[in-house]
């Protein structure tokens, strides 16, 4: 089996971590709309992330994200703290993380970047241009990447 064949048969399992309703709702349909088989959770601030990857706190049956998709301004711990805190731990540290924020602050990127992160998109105001990023997001991952079968080796 091709890559592109393997991707398109795989499911992709997203991770959502996004305060904001009208964000998460926009980014909920695009993935929905996609031309690829995915699943969605969406936590609404940084320590419900962390506890969904770590399993705990009542999300002890989730499965692992394939992708993390990471606002920076969330309630609780921020999105750079629990980027660090992923790239900290050795059972989440390949799970790909992209940033989606409003900010194109260059402090923002730089740092998002120095804390391994997989890429880091800024939110457009025009919701057409929004939607269009979010089903290029969906598909460049659930398409066209190509991960390794097994990230924990």
């Amino acid at each position: 089996m091709n890559n592109l064949q393997y991707a398109q048969r795989k499911k992709v399992h997203f991770l959502l971590v996004e305060d904001d309703e009208s964000h998460a709702e926009i980014i909920k349909r695009g993935l929905n709309r996609a031309r690829v088989n995915n699943t969605l959770d969406w936590v609404q601030d940084g320590q419900m992330a962390m506890d969904f990857l770590k399993k705990r706190n009542g999300f002890e049956s989730r499965s692992e994200p394939d992708l993390v998709i990471l606002d920076l301004k969330l309630p609780k711990k921020n999105g750079h703290e629990v980027l660090s805190e992923i790239r900290a731990d050795p059972s989440l540290e390949t799970i790909p993380v992209v940033i989606l924020s409003t900010s194109g602050a260059e402090s923002d990127r730089t740092l998002s970047y120095k804390l391994r992160t997989n890429s880091y998109l800024v939110k457009p105001l025009d919701y057409d241009c929004f939607k269009k990023l979010i089903d290029d997001l969906s598909f460049y991952w659930g398409t066209w990447n190509a991960p390794p079968k097994d990230t924990k080796a």
